[in-house]
């Protein structure tokens, strides 16, 4: 038969159990900084050999087209409807697969002419969609 002292250190280390596992729970829950291990997201790994130049990784962990910036999108814009001679710029891409530039232009008449560039801002090709 136990001692009556027993039965209450029983009684104290089950509370104090109880409540260690609870704080824990909910630390783990709140994410809170309670000196637990921080809790990363999932990540997907992913290759550059997965990725065309002018690529990057989404939220969803899908490849998403970088738009041109800078004085490369005033040049690359102005060589597009140079060429093309009308419309307006709607759209840009680095590194599209054919060639370093894509730049597509929405014509007068509605229709869209992507207009294919290399890293001098010459010309390619023109697709008429």
């Amino acid at each position: 038969m136990t001692r009556t002292s027993d039965k209450v250190l029983i009684a104290v280390l089950a509370v104090v159990f109880i409540g260690m596992t609870s704080a824990f729970i909910a630390a783990i829950n709140s994410g809170s900084d309670s000196g637990l291990p921080e809790q990363k997201p999932f990540v997907k790994v992913i290759y550059s050999d997965d990725l065309e130049l002018g690529e990057s990784i989404d939220e969803d962990n899908e490849a998403e087209d970088i738009p041109i910036s800078g004085s490369a999108l005033d040049r690359a814009s102005a060589a597009a409807l140079e060429y093309i001679g009308e419309g307006r710029v709607t759209d840009t891409e680095i590194g599209d697969e054919e060639g370093y530039y894509e730049i597509e232009v929405t014509l007068n008449n509605g229709k869209e002419a992507d207009v294919h560039l290399d890293e001098n801002f010459n010309v390619l090709s023109v697709e008429y969609n």
